[in-house]
């Protein structure tokens, strides 16, 4: 080897036999560490980078003590830097067509240059625990936006389909610079209640002539709703759409105003063929614009920043009963005395929280 080409190796840091310099190895270790770390973490994310976003939220999501802990680490730095988007929730039976409305929405709202994460919840199997996470899968195109991050999670036993961490996700998503996320929920139930703790709109999808219209009208769903989205209002479908849309209305008036001055509103649209898309956009600008005037728009973030404490406190609180070793000794045995009739359920229960 020449003394140039030696030089050379030397100044890039290449190993040769007889040299002190760090080898390869050292290097990629080094910089793997780099990657890894807290600081480098928030700082891509908040470049907007998509592949240190998926890694953070996937971090988030983890069971493991010491991804856990770096997940929160990283939330806290982010957080600083959140709180700056519109949270849209979605919610409507399975088949009233959520992943083609949220695709034709989220491409109406990338048109106007706003960056749109989409944080849809697949549910998880009862039987193995698993999910499907189909959603990018069925929206093809928004996926392949630059202006767009769509990332499935499983709901896990998470009350209502809602994923346990979406909240947590919802503050990186801000921090990367996302300002409108839209959260698509699993089927309609109990999930209203959670996904309500969590957006500043919430969007109910239905379908004319599908025999839900009586589900619709039910007090604790039209109380939560901001809107009512006919969707599918296309073709032989349009007629009953718009005689849904009536009732509905009707159904609407019926209940006070509410506390944020705002009377939710009904459309008929068909994400299909994008129509009534812009009317959906329109309204939300609306609705955002009146509860910024009036204050219930930063009171109701208060609001749920308080239900999340709560939230929190209790997962945690389950977390560290089952994980305490002396509880799963017991449990196994009190499970027993409940197999052979020694016992019942509570005061079985009873002992245990004694313990």
């Amino acid at each position: 080897m020449s003394k140039n080409s030696s030089a050379l190796h030397e100044k890039e840091g290449v190993s040769k036999p007889g040299n002190t310099s760090k080898s390869a190895a050292e290097i990629i270790k080094k910089n793997r560490a780099k990657q890894n770390s807290v600081d480098e973490f928030v700082k891509q994310i908040l470049k907007g980078n998509i592949t240190y976003l998926s890694r953070a939220i996937t971090l988030v999501e983890s069971t493991n003590a010491k991804h856990q802990q770096k997940a929160n680490e990283i939330l806290e730095q982010c957080l600083p830097h959140a709180n700056n988007s519109v949270r849209i929730g979605i919610t409507g039976v399975p088949g009233v067509g959520k992943s083609t409305f949220i695709e034709t929405f989220g491409k109406h709202l990338t048109s106007q240059n706003k960056k749109v994460a989409v944080l849809a919840v697949d549910p998880s199997s009862s039987v193995n625990k698993g999910s499907i996470l189909g959603d990018k899968t069925r929206m093809e195109q928004l996926v392949t936006d630059k202006n767009a991050f769509i990332r499935p999670s499983p709901s896990g036993t998470s009350l209502g389909g809602v994923a346990q961490k979406t909240r947590e996700s919802i503050i990186l998503c801000e921090a990367a610079g996302f300002n409108t996320i839209i959260i698509e929920t699993v089927g309609v139930g109990q999930s209203e209640t959670v996904v309500h703790s969590m957006v500043d709109f919430f969007l109910l999808l239905k379908l004319a002539g599908a025999g839900d219209e009586l589900q619709g009208i039910k007090r604790g769903i039209i109380e939560m709703a901001d809107a009512i989205v006919i969707n599918k209002a296309d073709g032989d479908n349009e007629k009953n759409a718009k005689i849904a849309k009536v009732e509905f209305n009707r159904a609407l008036h019926l209940y006070p105003l509410k506390e944020s001055n705002w009377q939710p509103k009904v459309i008929t649209a068909s994400a299909l063929h994008n129509l009534g898309i812009e009317k959906v956009s329109e309204m939300i600008n609306n609705y955002i614009g009146t509860t910024y005037e009036n204050g219930y728009f930063q009171k109701k973030r208060n609001e749920q920043n308080k239900f999340w404490l709560l939230a929190t406190i209790e997962q945690q609180l389950k977390a560290s009963f089952f994980e305490n070793a002396t509880i799963k000794k017991a449990l196994v045995k009190e499970i027993e005395n409940l197999e052979n009739d020694k016992t019942t359920p509570f005061n079985a229960a009873k002992r245990l929280l004694d313990l």
